[in-house]
């Protein structure tokens, strides 16, 4: 009879061992084909955020089954626009959280904002506001924004073609802020249409305030296309006092470039880790001119230049906030 009880027990184990756990891979049937409805509508944790001093705010809202939604906050002032995404029953701090940053350029400014939450496969969507008391602070070393108009220590140069515009502009165009600087205008005889130099010595200082490790430093600036303009390059040049006797010696010390062409209408943010911005020649990649390394905290001079083809005619484009930032490239 003993042994019959372990034969038997023996079995029930290896039945329960054999057992299938009950689980199912894929979305839910209630998810699938349950009833959809708000539990609890949009709110907002913080409605008078200060993105200045630290502050953030987070959305919240709660539904019957999974979704996939969309949150849009968008600046009435300036037109940026953030977007939150996911695939959930609530939105809370840990999926729609919002510390200022930008989807859409332009940056956010101080100014009111709309809020839209718009659920998948249903018509009615959630509206709410908020203030955006301040913006964000980007730490890195910033080369122009036009906030106070031209630096004085600015070289600016622009030539005498048809319908020249190249000035700070106030307004609601502004990638960052309300000033930008616009460049437009038709040269028959030059890809040259103008131009900006910002030397260090515009910053009270021999050299760019920057760190020596290329590999960690990133340029970043906007750049701005309107609509049905194709014509135009805008080229950004850094040139680095090599032997550090203070001066650029054109063809024996580095001179590197990023060349952007317009091709996205609207707000553009163009990013490159120091390290590698190429030596350019007549637009194409070339040898080094001096020592071949880059040393941003030899860097003298950042130039901007506004080109086009001189038989393609009229251009157009702008530029704003030029920064260096660390560790990573601005996230506006």
């Amino acid at each position: 009879m003993k042994k019959y009880l372990i034969l038997s027990a023996a079995l029930s184990l290896v039945f329960w061992g054999c057992k299938k756990e009950n689980t199912f891979d894929g979305p839910s049937l209630n998810d699938m084909y349950g009833d959809f409805a708000i539990v609890h509508g949009l709110d907002i944790s913080n409605r008078d955020v200060d993105f200045g001093a630290g502050q953030t705010t987070y959305f919240t809202a709660e539904f019957t089954k999974n979704v996939n939604w969309q949150l849009t906050i968008t600046g009435l002032s300036s037109g940026a626009v953030k977007q939150l995404n996911g695939f959930s029953n609530v939105l809370n701090v840990s999926n729609a959280l919002w510390n200022g940053t930008t989807t859409h350029l332009p940056m956010f400014r101080a100014e009111d904002c709309a809020v839209a939450l718009s659920i998948a496969n249903v018509a009615d969507t959630l509206r709410d506001t908020l203030t955006v008391a301040g913006t964000r602070i980007n730490n890195g070393f910033v080369l122009a924004d036009f906030e106070s108009g031209m630096n004085p220590g600015w070289v600016p140069f622009i030539q005498s073609g048809a319908n020249m515009n190249f000035a700070v502009q106030t307004g609601s165009g502004a990638a960052q802020g309300s000033r930008f600087y616009n460049m437009a205008g038709a040269v028959s005889w030059d890809w040259l249409i103008g131009m900006i130099d910002m030397p260090a010595s515009a910053y009270g200082s021999a050299h760019m305030p920057l760190t020596s490790n290329a590999a960690n430093l990133y340029f970043n600036s906007m750049i701005y296309k309107p609509a049905g303009v194709t014509n135009g390059l805008v080229l950004l040049q850094f040139r680095e006092d090599d032997n550090g006797d203070g001066a650029f010696s054109e063809g024996t010390e580095d001179m590197y470039s990023i060349q952007v062409s317009l091709m996205t209408d609207g707000w553009n943010q163009v990013s490159q880790r120091y390290e590698d911005i190429p030596t350019l020649v007549n637009g194409s990649a070339a040898g080094a001119l001096g020592n071949g390394l880059h040393e941003p905290d030899k860097l003298l001079k950042v130039s901007v230049l506004f080109l086009a083809n001189p038989s393609s005619g009229y251009s157009q484009s702008a530029i704003d906030y030029l920064i260096f930032t660390e560790d990573a490239p601005l996230q506006p």
